[in-house]
Parts: structure tokens; C-alpha cells; sequence
């Protein structure tokens, strides 16, 4: 995935995820050498017992921390990069424990989570970094303990809800298999509302791109049919609301919209041919919508709507 756009993603993601549970910092620049943290987390201490609704990702933010992601298999250069923001950031502190007259403690000192999708053994290796089965769970790799750092490895982690926040920011299949997940929570789980909202977004930003990659291809239609559903929830509410016209107008610009890019996506370019179906793709339900330009091929997609249309 572009790594502009992931990144983009990857810190609105993370902020907001841990908003309830401290203050967090995007781009942070260290004065020394001008370099930028990715994301520094500060909790707060009256909220520190709250993270459990974040499963893994809340028991890391229970310390300052240094968080860098990669949508990439993170390279030993930039495990080097990542360790020397970290150390920057210690001497930050230290410097201000000195002026303060008083020693960091433990849970104060910050700690660095690099998150990869993956990462060889080889990598792993050479930065010393093991697993630690009795406290930890596989797939959080930690390197020597005087660097409180860890490395973890998005792919390896344990499918289950406690490690779901984190592996959504995955490729693939892990990708794939944590929105499955994500969809099934109920609609009232705030954090998922939060993160189909940032999904939402990040789909919108892939599909204004050129010459889409095909994980960013693959990313775009698995989100469709929740942003479809959407589309229509927003409509029936307006409705509801007794704004009709200009909602429904609105939604079904949207839905258009939406249907044209899943033709595209799909099928590369949107023909006379298909432009000819896409009033009748509109008027059945979001999901099956979706559907059918998923599973269907064009001869099969045309051929369904001129028989049923």
C-alpha cells in the first residue's frame, strides 16, 4: 500500500483508538537531529485501567510509548532508525527529570513498539529479539531488555479479539480476516464505529489513486459492501427524518459514485455496456450489490440484469 496513504491512515487510527486513554502525538520532530517519531503516546493515569476494550494494543499503551508501524516487512535500517528515536526521546526525558530534581521511574520511561506485517528470522536475529510466551503472546518479538523495545510482527499474532485493533493494520489475508471480524461486532461497539469511519476514509483516498496496486484493489472491494450499507442507512434515516429529497438525492449520487468504482476496480474501465446496468444495480440492497460485482463476470453480471431488468 502507498506509504503516504498508510501512514495517513495508521496514525488517525491509532490516535483515536487511544484518545480515551491519554494524549497522542503525530509526527513528533526531536529537536537533536531533527527526526520523527511516528506516533508518541502519553497515557493518562486515571484512565490507564480502562484499555481493556483494546485487547493488546491497550495493554501497550499503558506506558509512554513510541509506536512505528510499517505497511512494509520492516528492514534492519529502519529497526536502527526506530531505536535511535527512542533513545532521542529518553534523553528528552532525562534532561527534563534533571531540571525537575527527580528520578524516572519504570512507568515512566518510554518504550518502542514497532509493528510490521512481517519480519524473517534472520531480522529478528540479528536485533536479539525473542519471544516471551509466559507474559506475552507469539508474534511481540522483545529486544534486549535495556532497550525496551519490541518488535511486533502483525502476521504471527494469535487471531483472536484481543489482538483484532492491531492486525487490521495487517495485509491480506490477516487484513481480511480482521474486518470479517470488525463487521461482526455489534453496531453499538464504539470502536468499531470508529474504525469503519477511518476505513471509510482510507478507501476513499485509495480509490481517488491511479494504477492501484492489487492489495489496494483487493482492500477497496472487501470494504464496499459495509460503505454500501452505509450509504443506505444514512438514506433511510433521512428519510425517516422527512428530508427525502435532498438526502436520497444526495445518497443516490453516492451510491452511483460507489457502484461506478466497484466496476472499475473490477473491470478496469466502465463501459456503455456497464454504464447501462448501474441504474439497476442501484435499486437493489447494498450488499448484494457489492456481490454481485464481486463474484460475477461481466458476460454474467450483463447478462444477469438484462434478463432480471
Amino acid at each position: 500500500m502507498t506509504r503516504f496513504i498508510y501512514d495517513q491512515f495508521t496514525k488517525q487510527y491509532i490516535q483515536e483508538l487511544l484518545k480515551q486513554l491519554g494524549q497522542t502525538e503525530t509526527s513528533k520532530t526531536m529537536a537533536s537531529e531533527r527526526r520523527e517519531i511516528d506516533i508518541f503516546f502519553t497515557p493518562n493515569p486515571e484512565n490507564i485501567a480502562d484499555t481493556s476494550h483494546l485487547g493488546l494494543l491497550g495493554r501497550l499503551a499503558t506506558t509512554p510509548s513510541v509506536f512505528e508501524p510499517f505497511s512494509n516487512p520492516v528492514k534492519p535500517r529502519e529497526i536502527c532508525s526506530c531505536l535511535v528515536k527512542l533513545l532521542d526521546i529518553k534523553a528528552e526525558f532525562e534532561r527534563q527529570s534533571v531540571r525537575e530534581k527527580r528520578r524516572i521511574t519504570s512507568a515512566e520511561s518510554p518504550r518502542l513498539w514497532i509493528m510490521t506485517p512481517t519480519a524473517s528470522a534472520a531480522v529478528l536475529g540479528d536485533f536479539g529479539a525473542t519471544l516471551d510466551l509466559e507474559n506475552w503472546m507469539s508474534g511481540v518479538y522483545f529486544l534486549p531488555k535495556g532497550l525496551q523495545s519490541a518488535i511486533i510482527v502483525l502476521h504471527q499474532l494469535p487471531p483472536t479479539p484481543e489482538t483484532l485493533w492491531l492486525r487490521i493494520l495487517g495485509t491480506g489475508k490477516v487484513q481480511k480476516q480482521a474486518l470479517q471480524e470488525l463487521y461482526q461486532l455489534p453496531p453499538d461497539n464504539p470502536t468499531r464505529e470508529t474504525t469503519l469511519e477511518l476505513l471509510y476514509n482510507l478507501r476513499e483516498m485509495l480509490e481517488a489513486r491511479q494504477n492501484l496496486a492489487p492489495e489496494e484493489r483487493e482492500l477497496i472491494m472487501e470494504l464496499s459492501p459495509l460503505y454500501l450499507q452505509r450509504l443506505q442507512t444514512v438514506k433511510e434515516e433521512g428519510i425517516q427524518q422527512g428530508v427525502q429529497q435532498g438526502i436520497q438525492q444526495g445518497v443516490q449520487q453516492g451510491q452511483r459514485r460507489l457502484v461506478e468504482s466497484l466496476l472499475q476496480v473490477k473491470f478496469g474501465t466502465v463501459d456503455a455496456e456497464l454504464a447501462s446496468i448501474i441504474e439497476a444495480l442501484i435499486e437493489i440492497p447494498p450488499l448484494e450489490q457489492a456481490q454481485l460485482i464481486l463474484q460475477l463476470s461481466r458476460e454474467e453480471l450483463l447478462a444477469r440484469f438484462s434478463r432480471d431488468f
